[in-house]
């Protein structure tokens, strides 16, 4: 447990989520543990839903949240067990979890199969999470089934079914101030770890050792791991979106670019910044930079209360056409290039999205199918880039070029803070703090 846990905060959350049910009772289960080959497992990560409603972080656990005129949560976990945690660590056990995390009741894991029909009978609905994992689904459909085969005792099962995570989605879609003091503290290690991979890139050294620089800056400063493989692509990799080899050479005269962002306490940081590895950008590189930035910055300044979810892509897009156009990638109009997607042959994605517990967050982007407007407490990332992998057609000047510039921003009741505003991205301050690089 981290030192300035709140359960006022969780306690509050599940009171929410339940008054948000009205009626009926909701089981959300941790992630399980998963086995990455023979007798050893992948680094253990709980899962957001029941981490946003628990603030619990050991594996092998089910909040159980009853709503109705008389709320309560009920935590089930592993037992206490000395012998267990000298090889794998302290376990709470359910009577220190239920006053720890402050809930109404806990039990042993192990009474879940024999309780849990007993909690949902007679119960309106039931808010589970169905289709994420088969053995899940299994024992959900055997609780619901045990207690209609009570039907002639009088008792019956929940009459329907519904998916809890669309009420939580609404819920973590709007961050409170504790999730945005801990996405600060995010957003600033990563910015350190961009700057920090800034001054370590240099021709001759491979991406991974820029990344392995990054993964360094995250640890030191208390960030659990990262929040997502890291993607440090050096020269024409910049334009494979997802490259995460990371075993090429820097060279000279290439570009740079990283796509990493730490993850602490369960919130994560996506930060993008694209560079030249020998620390001055060319003329070519540096009309792709500016275009992409000017794009960024029409992005962000749309993001603001009342504005739909694609104010800031289209007024990227719209930048962004008209740099193509002017550099001779494309020709036409604005809006030729707009109507056909033109633009998508160098910039092919959207311009951000959702971020909080997991990297692409939860929360619909659309309404009734309307772009739903922005809100104070939303938090999304803003990334327009432009790739132009070599070929015909293309000017050689800019063949291999690949550029995103990418920040974290919440929505406030005045506009925009940007969350990763401290890693550079003006090319006059990006070459500044590379011109601090040793050796």
């Amino acid at each position: 447990m981290q030192p300035d846990f709140d359960k006022g905060v969780y306690q509050k959350r599940r009171a929410r989520f339940a008054a948000a049910m009205r009626a009926g009772i909701a089981i959300v289960p941790t992630a399980p543990e998963r086995t990455r080959n023979r007798d050893a497992h992948y680094p253990y990560r709980f899962d957001s839903y029941f981490y946003y409603l628990t603030g619990f972080r050991e594996p092998e656990a089910v909040a159980v949240i009853v709503a109705g005129e008389q709320p309560r949560s009920i935590l089930f976990c592993r037992d206490k067990n000395p012998e267990r945690e000298i090889w794998d660590g302290f376990r709470h056990g359910p009577d220190a979890a239920r006053e720890a995390f402050g809930f109404d009741e806990a039990h042993a894991l192990t009474q879940l199969d024999a309780l849990l029909p007993e909690l949902i009978a007679d119960r309106e609905a039931l808010y589970c999470h169905l289709g994420a994992d088969a053995a899940w689904d299994g024992r959900v459909t055997g609780w619901v089934n045990r207690v209609r085969s009570q039907a002639r005792s009088g008792i019956m099962a929940p009459a329907a079914i519904r998916d809890a995570h669309a009420l939580l989605d609404e819920m973590r879609l709007i961050k409170g101030p504790e999730e945005l003091a801990v996405m600060r503290r995010a957003a600033g290690i990563t910015a350190g770890a961009h700057r920090r991979a800034m001054r370590a890139a240099r021709p001759g050294r491979s991406e991974f050792e820029i990344e392995a620089e990054l993964v360094h800056e995250f640890r030191r400063h208390g960030a659990q791991a990262p929040a997502y493989t890291p993607i440090v692509a050096g020269g024409e990799r910049a334009c494979v979106l997802h490259y995460i080899q990371n075993d090429g050479v820097l060279k000279d005269g290439e570009l740079l670019l990283i796509d990493a962002g730490c993850e602490l306490d369960g919130y994560a940081a996506d930060v993008t910044r694209t560079f030249p590895v020998n620390g001055r950008f060319s003329a070519p590189q540096r009309e792709v930079y500016d275009l992409v930035l000017a794009a960024q910055a029409a992005a962000i300044a749309e993001v603001k209360p009342g504005n739909p979810w694609d104010a800031p892509h289209r007024a990227a897009v719209n930048v962004l056409a008209q740099g193509m156009i002017d550099l001779k990638l494309l020709s036409g109009s604005v809006a030729e290039v707009v109507g056909t997607e033109a633009y998508k042959k160098f910039y092919m994605h959207r311009t951000g999205h959702w971020l909080g517990l997991d990297v692409h967050d939860a929360g619909d982007y659309m309404r009734d199918k309307q772009w739903r407007a922005l809100a104070p407490g939303m938090v999304l990332t803003v990334e327009p880039g432009c790739y132009i992998r070599p070929g015909a057609g293309v000017p050689e000047r800019f063949a291999g070029i690949g550029v995103r510039i990418e920040d974290d921003v919440a929505v406030t009741p005045a506009g925009v803070e940007v969350l990763t505003r401290d890693a550079p991205k003006n090319a006059a301050d990006i070459e500044a703090c590379m011109s601090a690089r040793d050796g």
